[in-house]
Formats: structure tokens, C-alpha cells, sequence
């Protein structure tokens, strides 16, 4: 296969030499020049340095180019995807399924990545590709696993299959909704373990935290439709467990660096990568109020960010909520 990528940030070019081993063709579709050019030059991704590209990764800024393909991953940060589905739209051969490898819920509109790819992309066949992958490790070949979700199960399988190594291993799904949820709601609770960290409340707060945290997501992916079991799987405990666990994860470090007292504006103008949770925070708590999900610690998270909230007041709220049936 020919496969494009659509995004060349770190987990964009992890995802090229994935698939370059699986054996691919790979298009890497950078939206700056500046990154091309770079990859051109030194043969690295500037956000994977000292990860060393093949020859068949070959990274261009032309869409037109990156849409000829026979597979195409969608690797550009959340908030961003329905501007590139849009400016891909035209050149998107019909029949070419689409994978969204982005994890985030739309700001103001609340929507679904999913629901973005078939609203801007009408006909498309897409899947879901989410699970506890760092893009370094993925990138350095270290053993990984991801969950590759459809609707049909045929697709979700064969794309498992074209993409899988037996270093990136992938496990086919039928319940996209389940894994969007858990891929997107996992970000705004590592935010809070990370305050757990970075306040030093130690580690049975932590799996507290996590434990509770899990809980509230699958509130929201039953409420949205999804598979109970999705969420015990990669997709959901995995990625909630690595994410809530190491400093390599975006959202964590955020939520430690607020949780050592520093700003939200200061932590954010010293970082060139996305944490996606701090967008998330704000549309999972929308999203939840107009189901009638219950979901405190992400109530919290978004208070924090975006509501002023104090942050010591804030978890004293949390502990003193009272005690219910598990």
C-alpha cells in the first residue's frame, strides 16, 4: 500500500515509520513548509530528534500529493481536524478509508472526531486508531499495542492487519464510539493525576484517581452508546494507565506543573507540543451536562482551566463529596 499521513508531528512520524515497516509507502503530509524542508534535510522529524527516517518516508506539503493514496491516517492535533478533513476533501480518492489517530472532543460544537471525518468527508469509510502508544517508544520499535475501531468489522480487521508489526501490535473493534471516548477522556483525567504528582498527595491518591476517573468515562461512553468492555481494554484502561503514569504524557506533565503551583498560560507558552486535555476539559464537561453524565473530576479539571477555579479549593471539593455505593 501507499499510505498517507496527515500530520508530522511526533506521533505522525511515528505512525509513518509504523507503517513503513509494516511495509508501506509512506506520505508525510507536514502543514508547515519549515518541517518538510527539515525532514528533506536531516532525515529527522524535529519532534522526534534523533529518530532517523527511511527512504520510503518521504514528506511533502502538498495535499494533493498526500491524498493519492490507498489508506490515509489523520494525525493532526483535535482541534484541528475538521480544517484539514476540509482542505483534503477535494482531493480524497473515493474509497480510500480514513484513520483519525487524533484524541479530543470538538470545542463548541462537541462533537466527535468520527462525526467531523463523516460530516466533512461525505461517503468516507473511517476508523479509529487509539491505545497507550508514547510516539517515541513507537517510533524506537519498542513493543506497543493499539486498537483499530469500525463500525465494519471487515475493515477495522484488515486495516489491523495492514498496519500491525510484531513490535506495533494492533487489535481490530467494532465500537468506535467507545474508543473515541476513552482516547479523548483519558487526557483530561491524566491533567488531574498529574495535580496529584505535582502536589505531592502520593500514590494511593493517584490510583484513586485513575480508578474514579475510569469510572467516569464509561458513564459517558454508555451514555453515548458504547460497549462497557471497550473501556477495559487498550482503547480505555490502557491508555488511561500510561497516560496517568509517566512524564512523557503531555497531559500529566501539565497537571504537575499546575500542581507545583505554576500558571496555565506560563506551562503553555514554553511548549511546542498539544495537550490535549486542557482543550478536551471544557467540551467533555458540555458534553456531559447535556447527558446528564456525572463526571466530577473532569467538572474539576475544567474549573481549573477555564473556570478560575482555586486549585487547593478544588480538590478539598472533591474530597469531601459524599460517600456513595461503588
Amino acid at each position: 500500500m501507499r499510505v498517507g499521513i496527515a500530520g508530522a508531528g511526533a506521533w505522525g512520524t511515528a505512525l509513518a515509520l509504523a507503517a513503513c515497516r509494516a511495509g508501506h509507502q509512506v506520505g508525510l503530509w507536514a502543514h508547515r513548509r519549515e518541517t518538510a524542508e527539515a525532514v528533506a534535510r536531516t532525515g529527522e522529524s524535529p519532534y522526534l530528534p534523533g529518530i532517523k527516517l527511511p527512504a520510503a518516508v518521504a514528506a511533502t506539503t502538498d495535499i494533493a500529493e498526500t491524498a493519492a493514496c490507498d489508506l490515509l491516517l489523520l494525525v493532526t492535533p483535535a482541534q484541528h481536524l475538521r480544517a484539514t478533513c476540509a482542505a483534503f476533501a477535494p482531493h480524497w480518492r473515493p474509497g480510500t478509508p480514513a484513520v483519525i489517530c487524533a484524541k479530543g472532543i470538538e470545542q463548541g460544537s462537541g462533537e466527535l472526531l468520527g462525526d467531523i471525518v463523516a460530516a466533512t468527508l461525505p461517503g468516507v469509510p473511517w476508523l479509529v486508531l487509539s491505545g497507550p502508544t508514547f510516539a517515541r517508544e513507537v517510533a524506537e520499535e519498542r513493543p506497543s499495542a493499539a486498537t483499530v475501531a469500525a463500525h465494519d468489522a471487515t475493515l477495522a480487521a484488515d486495516v489491523a492487519a495492514g498496519l500491525a508489526t510484531r513490535r506495533f501490535r494492533l487489535y481490530s473493534s467494532t465500537d468506535p464510539v467507545g474508543v473515541q471516548i476513552g482516547g479523548a477522556v483519558k487526557n483530561v483525567v491524566a491533567i488531574a493525576a498529574g495535580v496529584v504528582e505535582g502536589r505531592r498527595l502520593g500514590d494511593n491518591a493517584r490510583a484513586a484517581l485513575i480508578t474514579r476517573g475510569l469510572a467516569e468515562i464509561g458513564r459517558l461512553a454508555a451514555a453515548l452508546g458504547a460497549e462497557p468492555r471497550t473501556l477495559m481494554g487498550l482503547a480505555g484502561l490502557g491508555d488511561l494507565t500510561l497516560t496517568c503514569s509517566a512524564m512523557q504524557s503531555r497531559n500529566f506533565s501539565l497537571g504537575a506543573a499546575l500542581g507545583a503551583g505554576r500558571g496555565l498560560d506560563e506551562i503553555l507558552g514554553e511548549r511546542t507540543s498539544v495537550a490535549e486535555g486542557v482543550w478536551t476539559a471544557r467540551s467533555v464537561a458540555t458534553l456531559a451536562r447535556s447527558r446528564g453524565v456525572d463526571m466530577p473530576i473532569c467538572f474539576a479539571v475544567e474549573a481549573v482551566l477555564h473556570g478560575g477555579a482555586d486549585l487547593g479549593a478544588t480538590i478539598e471539593g472533591l474530597l469531601a463529596r459524599p460517600y456513595v455505593a461503588e
